[in-house]
C-alpha cells in the first residue's frame, strides 16, 4: 500500500487516500451527535435512507440484498451486504450489475453519547475517485443533517467543491 495522503479544507471533511494496486481507497469521517442505535437505524432502515441515500432497501445480513435508486442520476445500485457487525459494521459495494465492485464501508464507534461514523470507500483506479469521494462526503453531510431532524437535498455545491478539492490533491500526488 502506497502512503497515505490526508486532504482537508473547511466544509470539506477530511479524506485520507491511499493506492493499493490498481485500487484507491478513500477514507473520512464524521462525530454525529446521535446514538449509535439512531446512526444504525438511518444506515439501514429503508425508509430513513431516502432522507440522506436513495429511496431503497438493505436486508442488514451477510449476503442480504442491496438496491439503491439514485432517481435523478440514473444510477441503480443492485448488490449484495459484504461485511456486517450489528450496530457497528456495514459493508455493500455500491455496483450495479455488470460493474466492477467498489467496496464501501461503515463503521460506527460510540463516543458517549455520540457517534463516530467512519467511511472507507474503495474505487478501481482508472475511475473519478475525486468524483466518488466528493459524492459520498455530500451524502455524509445530508445524513448529519437528517440525524439533527432537518434533512437537506443533494449539497451540489459541497459536492463540486469537494470534488476540485480532491481531484487537485490526487493528481498533485499521482494517487487516482
Amino acid at each position: 500500500m502506497s502512503q497515505a495522503q490526508v486532504i482537508s479544507q473547511p466544509d470539506i471533511p477530511e479524506v485520507q487516500f491511499s493506492r493499493r494496486g490498481g485500487l484507491v481507497e478513500a477514507r473520512m469521517g464524521v462525530t454525529l451527535d446521535n446514538h449509535q442505535d439512531e446512526v444504525w437505524s438511518a444506515l439501514t432502515e429503508s425508509q430513513l435512507l431516502p432522507q440522506w441515500l436513495a429511496p431503497g432497501q438493505i436486508d442488514p445480513r451477510v449476503g442480504g440484498a442491496v438496491r439503491l435508486d439514485f432517481g435523478d442520476s440514473g444510477v441503480v445500485v443492485s448488490s449484495a451486504v459484504s461485511a456486517i457487525d450489528p450496530q457497528r459494521l456495514l459493508e455493500f459495494s455500491w455496483s450495479g450489475p455488470g460493474e466492477p465492485m467498489r467496496p464501501v464501508r461503515f463503521e460506527l464507534e460510540p463516543l458517549g453519547p455520540v457517534t463516530r461514523l467512519t467511511l472507507t470507500l474503495t474505487v478501481p483506479g482508472a475511475e473519478d475517485v475525486g468524483r466518488s469521494a466528493a459524492g459520498w462526503a455530500a451524502h455524509l453531510e445530508m445524513l448529519a443533517c437528517a440525524l439533527a431532524g432537518v434533512p437537506i437535498k443533494f449539497p451540489f455545491d459541497l459536492f463540486k467543491a469537494a470534488r476540485d478539492h480532491f481531484r487537485a490533491h490526487l493528481a498533485a500526488e499521482a494517487i487516482g
